[in-house]
């Protein structure tokens, strides 16, 4: 008898597999949530990384600008200074026309066009970076309309024979040229990725300087020293990477080629220390008192009976003015006229110079030139008078030291020594000499120079030149926008 067979399960499977145990879904979910914090991370890193580029992608195309701006500038004030040149040797009593006329007429349209694009224009800048951002006054002294008058003004001014310069001109045109690049960007383009007007004018403020002179390293000591004094944009690293990329973009088009071409090495001999700091001195002193001049300005030299006269017909005194320096640079057979860049190159070359008295016919026509409130700077014509005084320290120190053989380092390491002492900033005065010149071997004796004419020309003038007009020019800015402010 067999056993009776069970018939098969016919119950169905069960479809659920077996759940995973907890812990291993706890920690897939750990690292679900890991990974999204992770990648949350990163695309804010990114974020970060892009909007940097862009700031720096954005100074560096500014600065582009701003140095083809000066290489401009600087071909348009080539010309003017050589149609001047033709004219005045062709007939040299012509300059008492043109310079009496044409200060006269660039004064009225100074007042009429662009009334803060007059002097230097960096000032202007010093002014401007400290005043409340993208406001009427700080637009006011670094507009880009402005700034464009004051190109075509200043190479009227080279034109007629004046002693201006236009390296200081294209420090307020590139701060201008730069600010209104920056306020494009952000109102066209929409980019709002953190632009500082204030970064934005000393960036092209700088970079103006560097290209102007060919000196990379000197624009960016001038915003450290000059426009950082009491700012946060002494440090600003895209403020640095702009003036770098103006001064280097100039180099990449005009070469390495010096401001000034020393054609022959300098021979400089241990003694010299004692001829090095008569120059000092001796320009300290000039120095101070050229900036003295230029502070207390025409109603501040002539009798108390006459300030109201000069005040209110500012186009006459215009005139006047080129009367006088149409009759310093008769007298100097027209080596006073313009910028003085040919005349400071021969002096530091060896070549005789064309007047005994260079220095000081250079000084009396750029003050006067100065007074006349026309656009223009005093870089270049301050580097020519330093040259000249120098040139007559050699003359005196070569008289009584038979063994001073090389006069051509004193009058290079006076054009840093009165640049040092007219603008109260040594380190930029012997950096940009030094830079200009390529004469990295004399950078110690420049920077005693500068630093001991700078002391000195302290004790004429507390505050620097530059500052202190700044000071004036704020003090301008700032009623122009109460005037403009809504009542």
């Amino acid at each position: 008898m067999t056993d009776p067979v069970e018939p098969p399960d016919s119950s169905p499977p069960d479809s659920n597999p077996p759940s995973e145990p907890a812990p291993r879904r706890d920690r897939l979910g750990q690292l679900r949530v890991h990974a999204r914090r992770a990648a949350h991370r990163k695309t804010r890193q990114v974020g970060r990384i892009s909007r940097t580029s862009m700031r720096y992608a954005v100074f560096m195309c500014g600065a582009g600008g701003v140095a083809l701006f000066s290489m401009v500038f600087a071909y348009i004030a080539e010309i003017a200074l050589r149609w001047n040149a033709k004219l005045t040797t062709a007939t040299p009593w012509l300059a008492f026309v043109m310079l009496p006329f044409g200060l006269a007429a660039l004064r009225w349209l100074t007042i009429r066009l662009a009334p803060q694009a007059r002097g230097s224009g960096i000032p202007q800048v010093i002014a401007a970076v400290t005043l409340p951002p993208a406001g009427v006054a700080q637009n006011a002294l670094v507009s880009f309309r402005q700034s464009m008058w004051k190109v075509l003004l200043t190479a009227g001014a080279l034109l007629a024979g004046a002693s201006v310069g236009r390296e200081g001109p294209s420090v307020q045109v590139g701060a201008a040229a730069m600010l209104a690049w920056g306020q494009w960007c952000q109102q066209k383009l929409r980019f709002r990725i953190g632009f500082h007007p204030s970064s934005l004018i000393a960036a092209g403020a700088a970079g103006g300087l560097a290209a102007a002179f060919n000196t990379p390293l000197a624009g960016v000591v001038f915003a450290i020293e000059e426009l950082g004094r009491g700012t946060a944009v002494r440090w600003d690293r895209l403020v640095l990477s702009g003036v770098l990329t103006a001064g280097f973009l100039s180099l990449a088009v005009l070469g390495n080629n010096p401001y000034f071409s020393v054609k022959v090495p300098m021979l400089v001999l241990h003694d010299v220390w004692g001829p090095v700091m008569l120059c000092a001195v001796v320009n300290g002193v000039m120095g101070g008192l050229f900036a003295k001049l230029l502070i207390r300005g025409v109603p501040g030299l002539v009798p108390a009976a006459w300030r109201g006269w000069t005040t209110g017909h500012p186009v006459w005194v215009a005139f006047l003015c080129g009367l006088v320096v149409a009759a310093v640079g008769w007298a100097t057979a027209g080596a006073t006229f313009g910028t003085g860049y040919e005349q400071a190159s021969g002096l530091i070359n060896g070549e005789p110079h064309s007047t005994l008295w260079f220095g000081l016919a250079k000084f009396v026509a750029t003050v006067v030139s100065y007074f006349a409130g026309i656009p223009g700077g005093i870089f270049t014509p301050a580097l020519a008078i330093g040259a000249g005084i120098g040139a007559n320290v050699a003359d005196v120190v070569t008289h009584f030291m038979s063994g001073m053989a090389e006069p051509r380092v004193l009058a290079l390491v006076s054009m840093a020594a009165f640049l040092a002492a007219a603008t109260q900033a040594p380190i930029t005065a012997s950096v940009i000499v030094m830079e200009m010149t390529r004469t990295q071997d004399l950078t110690i004796y420049l920077l005693a120079a500068s630093l001991l004419a700078s002391f000195l020309s302290r004790q004429f003038n507390p505050h620097p030149f530059y500052h202190h007009m700044g000071h004036a020019f704020r003090r301008e800015a700032t009623a122009i926008a109460r005037k403009e402010a809504p009542a």
